[in-house]
């Protein structure tokens, strides 16, 4: 069939956000994904903000998942598409669930920018307090146990055994991190710096030794979908993941873990100050001992963490004030109001 013609029938089609040329879309996916059945609806799946992911579902009711990166502001290195790619291909397979890869488009003549889809995965992602409402106790209890397990086999898989040797590079990985988000947050729309540069100095000054591992870079409840018992099923939201600091991962983990009784911001939303959920204490204990790891110096990757979560707030900040993350949100002077709380609790947490 024709791209003309599969555009002419996809002109039912719904396209619910920008970021889609619905008629070329078609015709690429349905030369390229076994057994899609054109006409396509394109749904923006809720909750991005950063890749936009769409839910595509064909005539005969079956689903996909499209990945892409926004329409604008493209941050340099974060919204890497062929990453993505590169990562659920090498984990498809192995211990750490992620959805199964489809194909992968470099034609940006075909909707502006490279993307790839995957199968949908059904599950509950918990990407917020209201997420967890109706959940068991005993199904929170597991959803934590199976959060951690899931970054434990991930972190015990040998990056090169997996055809990721090409993704290692040289040098510190917290130290590239650093330089990274401190460049990224100064190109932003936030205008006070004072403490974000002063919580900067003190982690360069004191940057720890590690293993380089697989660190997805976003490791949360809201970045994986669950089963009803509370068993992981998927790990989504590749874009940052390199090989580098697992405790990282860990810290990221651990400071969105923000309980109903806690006085300092998450990094992030997540369904845990909906209370019901096992102390962090218990979730770092269950990952030492199921890596091995050293946890002495914790409290520098929390603050770390935190840091870095204040400069990727301020990218959002940026993106969404210049109107390339759709309609700007009633609430835009609070993302600001977070970033500075997030940097006030990383200082206090080196102090």
């Amino acid at each position: 069939m024709s791209e003309q013609s599969l555009g002419n029938r996809a002109e039912s089609a719904k396209s619910s956000t920008p970021g889609i040329e619905i008629g070329k879309t078609t015709a690429w996916l349905a030369d390229h994904v076994q057994d899609l059945q054109p006409p396509l609806q394109f749904d923006l799946i809720a909750g991005g903000r950063s890749n936009l992911t769409y839910k595509v579902t064909d005539v005969a009711g079956r689903s996909w998942a499209l990945r892409r990166p926004p329409t604008g502001m493209v941050l340099q290195t974060a919204h890497d598409m062929s990453r993505e790619w590169t990562f659920i291909s090498a984990l498809n397979g192995t211990d750490v669930p992620v959805a199964t890869p489809a194909a992968y488009c470099a034609d940006h003549e075909v909707t502006g920018a490279d993307f790839y889809v995957m199968d949908f995965t059904e599950g509950k992602v918990l990407g917020d307090p209201a997420s967890a409402d109706g959940l068991t106790d005993e199904v929170k209890v597991q959803i934590a146990h199976s959060t951690v397990q899931t970054m434990i086999n991930m972190h015990n898989i040998d990056p090169d055994a997996v055809g990721l040797t090409a993704l290692r590079r040289p040098g510190n990985y917290i130290e590239r991190q650093l330089r990274r988000w401190n460049r990224q947050l100064h190109d932003s729309a936030i205008t006070d710096f004072t403490v974000l540069d002063e919580v900067h100095r003190r982690l360069s000054a004191d940057v720890p030794d590690a293993p380089s591992k697989i660190a997805h870079g976003d490791f949360r409840p809201g970045n994986l979908a669950y089963d009803p018992a509370g068993n992981a099923v998927a790990v989504f939201d590749w874009e940052l993941a390199t090989i580098g600091d697992p405790l990282a991962d860990l810290s990221w983990l651990l400071t969105s873990w923000v309980l109903p009784t806690d006085d300092f911001p998450g990094v992030t939303d997540g369904p845990t100050l909906a209370g019901g959920f096992p102390p962090r204490e218990q979730l770092a204990d269950q990952y030492a001992a199921g890596t091995g790891a050293d946890l002495s110096r914790l409290a520098y990757y929390m603050a770390f963490s935190r840091w870095r979560a204040a400069c990727i707030g301020a990218g959002v900040y940026s993106r969404y004030i210049a109107g390339v993350m759709g309609e700007i949100p009633k609430n835009i002077d609070e993302r600001q109001t977070h970033v500075h709380e997030l940097a006030a609790a990383a200082l206090a947490g080196l102090s």
